[in-house]
């Protein structure tokens, strides 16, 4: 008697914990992918949990392709991706909203002596293919107006990522057609710039600058884009030296797109977990109100009404 009333008890008690850890999983949003999508999300994920203090968050930063690979999967439930959506991935049954906008920037070492040249005369696009993707140029002297002689120390990325893929684009190839140096991770890229004098990269806006000051992090520069290739920087290519600034040009067109880009949050078909949902219809609505102060241009109110309209069908 004593035995079976012992063995109730623990029933009892395995069936509460499997409630409760039901109840857990169903209240925790996974996310994992892009460096340009994840100070964003962290920030969305804080003040939405002032609001529902029982929902609770997995974050991890890994490429927009481990985003991809792991919504895709149903590894989490909503991937963090920084690159148009290919048909393969169509034909995979992804799901995707907009949340945001940013840009991939061109950078230097700081501490580089043509800095101030590239400042006047900025980079054309066919320049940047001819560094990053037909590898003709290896020395600073073999762009026109700069005599300095100094070669040039190519960094890229080493995972699949969001923003290697639109930098890619935008000079025409495929992210495994830049040359240079892989470095894993946006912060990663960045370190690398800032730590070899003769390097040059390209970062997600957010990794550039300081969002408190609006200025570039210590030890790296821009390399302004020559966007109609005129052979100098005229005024209204010039928008480079605050966060500010360079926010309103992604915003408003000045920088072209790509390498500026759409963000998203992506899934395995539309989600039914109520707690993903309701985060979703969160950010393209309140939630967007914390956009322009962690560091990202807001999409057009045009854009977002699609979005709500995408998760009311």
């Amino acid at each position: 008697m004593k035995t079976t009333k012992s063995i109730l008890i623990l029933a009892v008690i395995i069936l509460l914990a499997a409630c409760t850890s039901t109840k857990k999983k169903e209240q925790t949003i996974s996310l994992s992918g892009a460096f340009a999508l994840y100070p964003l999300v962290v920030k969305w994920s804080e003040e939405y949990q002032k609001e529902n203090p029982d929902i609770r968050f997995n974050i991890s930063a890994g490429g927009a392709g481990k985003g991809m690979a792991d919504a895709l999967s149903g590894t989490v439930d909503l991937g963090m991706f920084s690159r148009e959506i290919a048909q393969a991935e169509i034909d995979k049954g992804v799901w995707w909203v907009a949340v945001t906008k940013d840009a991939v920037i061109p950078t230097v070492n700081a501490a580089n002596p043509v800095v101030e040249t590239l400042k006047t005369r900025g980079v054309t696009r066919s320049e940047f293919q001819a560094l990053y993707i037909d590898a003709k140029y290896s020395n600073w002297n073999q762009l026109s107006g700069i005599t300095i002689d100094q070669p040039i120390n190519v960094f890229t990325r080493s995972d699949a990522c969001g923003a290697a893929d639109t930098w890619a684009t935008y000079l025409g190839g495929k992210q495994e057609n830049l040359q240079g140096v892989g470095v894993f991770g946006d912060p990663g890229l960045a370190d690398a710039v800032v730590k070899d004098v003769k390097g040059i990269g390209f970062n997600n806006t957010i990794y550039l600058y300081d969002i408190k000051s609006g200025n570039k992090n210590m030890g790296i520069e821009v390399i302004p884009i020559d966007v109609n290739e005129n052979g100098k920087l005229d005024v209204e290519e010039n928008f480079y030296d605050t966060f500010e600034q360079v926010l309103a040009a992604i915003a408003e067109g000045k920088y072209p797109s790509p390498p500026a880009r759409e963000l998203y949050l992506v899934a395995k078909g539309k989600p039914t977990k109520q707690a993903t949902l309701d985060f979703l219809k969160w950010v393209v609505t309140n939630g967007q109100k914390y956009v322009p102060e962690a560091g990202y241009v807001p999409l057009t109110q045009s854009r977002l009404d699609e979005q709500v309209g995408k998760l009311n069908q």
